[in-house]
């Protein structure tokens, strides 16, 4: 079992930058990836959400095409912790963000962090 906490949403302007975190406890030396999530646009159903970046215990990093290179997920070493630097928001960036720990392939989600871009 894993138990996640996101923390770090917030209200900004476009052009701002916001950084959230992902804490874990539980089963950590289990994980294999650790993951953000956000429904998917035009889709507000909670089980509906797309990738936006995610962080295998080794370090390789995946990001969704259009947060390449405004988005950066980082971690420390032991995967207890995990970062989501956000710069050059959009309005569209505007979501509930989830962290999401990978053990195999059973899911453990956190409770999401509301990212709120003002244009």
């Amino acid at each position: 079992q894993v138990q996640l906490v996101e923390s770090g949403g917030g209200s900004v302007q476009a052009g701002g930058s916001l950084k959230l975190s992902c804490a874990a406890s539980g089963d950590i030396s289990s994980i294999n990836i650790v993951a953000w999530y956000r429904p998917a646009p035009g889709n507000q159903r909670e089980r509906e959400r797309e990738l936006v970046a995610s962080i295998s215990r080794g370090g390789t990093t995946n990001y969704a095409a259009d947060v390449k290179g405004r988005f950066t997920i980082a971690r420390d070493t032991a995967l207890n912790t995990v970062y989501l630097q956000m710069n050059s928001l959009k309005p569209e960036d505007t979501a509930v963000y989830y962290c999401a720990a990978w053990i195999g392939v059973e899911g453990y989600w956190g409770q999401g962090t509301q990212v709120t871009v003002s244009s």
